[in-house]
């Protein structure tokens, strides 16, 4: 991309005193995988893809479903019956071309978790359960890699990053994942579409603070509570 195209296309970015055109190459340079396509991943791949991440990956294995058009803002109707991360990928190339877009469609687990994690620079998790949660967390932890976790559940959700720079991560603050027992979920308890919108804005937000050494929060988890409308944060 030309300079000048640049300049034009991520101006409002770049006449940010803390970011300025250092930062936007930063961006451009950046390598993130988002895991999840779903509620949380649409926004974080909406807002980073339209940040100029240079080289933008995100895994997930499932298919569009009707039923996920109420929060997952990157889908479209004509997207469902085909794989999240092949509609994802239509979604970054309309929006901006000039992003390199890396599809993994499968199932992170600890087969396959280490090799593919260890390629990118920071990684954001925006999957739906706990074992999954988990695995990330740890192999981030092992590797070194930044890891921006968020949740979501009915009117609430959680927001944090873990793994920066020395920081706790998440077994400092949940040593061990609940039982799976009974456990409530979106599919059994529904979701107000802009809910993971809001988190994972928040969650794009922090994924280029990280990128363009902004200050992140660290050791500290944010719960956004869209029933009472309160966002409170707990140290840990």
């Amino acid at each position: 991309m030309k300079g000048e195209d640049i300049f034009a296309r991520y101006s409002r970015q770049i006449f940010i005193e803390e970011i300025g055109l250092d930062g936007q190459r930063k961006i451009m340079n950046a390598k993130v995988l988002i895991i999840g396509a779903g509620g949380l991943g649409s926004p974080v791949i909406q807002y980073l893809a339209a940040a100029g991440v240079g080289n933008l990956a995100v895994a997930d294995f499932d298919e569009v479903e009707l039923h996920n058009l109420n929060r997952q803002v990157i889908h479209h109707e004509y997207s469902v019956g085909i794989s999240k991360v092949k509609s994802a990928e239509q979604f970054v190339k309309n929006l901006n071309h000039h992003v390199n877009f890396i599809g993994h469609r499968l199932k992170i687990d600890a087969a396959n978790a280490e090799e593919l994690i260890s390629a990118y620079d920071i990684i954001v998790d925006g999957s739906d359960n706990f074992a999954t949660r988990y695995l990330v967390n740890d192999t981030c932890v092992k590797l070194g890699r930044p890891l921006v976790y968020g949740s979501i559940l009915g009117f609430s959700g959680q927001v944090a990053v873990f793994n920066y720079q020395g920081s706790h991560n998440l077994r400092d603050i949940f040593p061990e994942p609940p039982s799976d027992e009974n456990l409530p979920d979106c599919d059994s308890l529904g979701v107000l579409g802009p809910l993971p919108g809001i988190v994972g804005s928040i969650m794009a937000h922090l994924a280029l603070n990280i990128i363009t050494d902004l200050p992140v929060p660290v050791n500290r988890l944010t719960l956004v509570d869209t029933w009472n409308w309160t966002f409170q944060t707990v140290d840990f």
